[in-house]
Parts: C-alpha cells; structure tokens; sequence
C-alpha cells in the first residue's frame, strides 16, 4: 500500500509535468536491498532519463532496519555515481507504519511526488551541464 502510494504521487507529479504515460516504467523489486541493482541496470540500459526508486523500510525490534535503509542508500547513491544518471533516492526510513502511510501522501505529503520532482530536475540539470 505504502509503496503504490508513492508510486501514484511520482506519476501524477511526472504527468503534471508533461511527461508522457507510455513513457514511464515501472519495475517491482522484491524489497529495498534489491533496489540499486535493479535501479543501475536500468540506468545502464540507456532507456532513462533518471531512475526513481521508491519504497518504505520501516523499523522493527531488530537492528535489520539499519542495515537495509543504510546499505540501500550507498547502493543507490554508488549506482548513481557509477552510471552518471539521476538515480533518486525516493524510499522512506521510518520508525513506524503510520509515519510512511503519512509521508505516502495523507497528513506530510507525497515523498513519491517529491522524488519525481528531484528526477526531473535532475535531468534537467544534466542536461544543461557542458552546453
């Protein structure tokens, strides 16, 4: 539900910005930690202008929270190094369930909106750089 949610925001911020529907792709992973791989070959293909990847890790009573969210983010942040293309960071580290239902879009906004607003402008800051 959480992960549909940010999904629903980042598409309707790409179609308010004039993105076309046939254009966007979405790949399902099985969880967080699978993200960077998908997300560099994806970037690596040549078929994107930026990757967004969006997702909740939610804490628990162990500490696995800390090494997912941690190691999602250096997975993320080394693809987007790696490949040179807007990869977003868009997965929500929470305490509790009801902080991510919150930022999917009901009382803190959409983190799947703002995810997609940083990917275009990313592209388009990286489109303009070297002109």
């Amino acid at each position: 539900m959480i992960g549909r949610k940010l999904l629903d925001g980042a598409v309707d911020c790409l179609l308010r910005h004039d993105a076309s529907q046939d254009k966007l792709d979405t790949i399902w992973v099985p969880g967080a930690f699978e993200m960077p791989l998908v997300a560099k070959k994806a970037a690596e293909s040549g078929s994107y202008d930026a990757i967004i990847c969006l997702g909740a890790v939610i804490r628990g009573d162990t500490p696995h929270f800390d090494y997912v969210a941690s190691e999602t983010a250096k997975g993320i942040a080394q693809a987007n190094m790696q490949t040179g293309l807007p990869i977003i960071f868009g997965v929500l580290t929470t305490d509790t369930v009801e902080q991510a239902i919150n930022r999917a879009g009901t009382t803190a906004g959409n983190r799947g909106f703002d995810a997609a607003l940083a990917a275009i402008e990313m592209s388009n800051l990286m489109g303009n750089i070297g002109e």
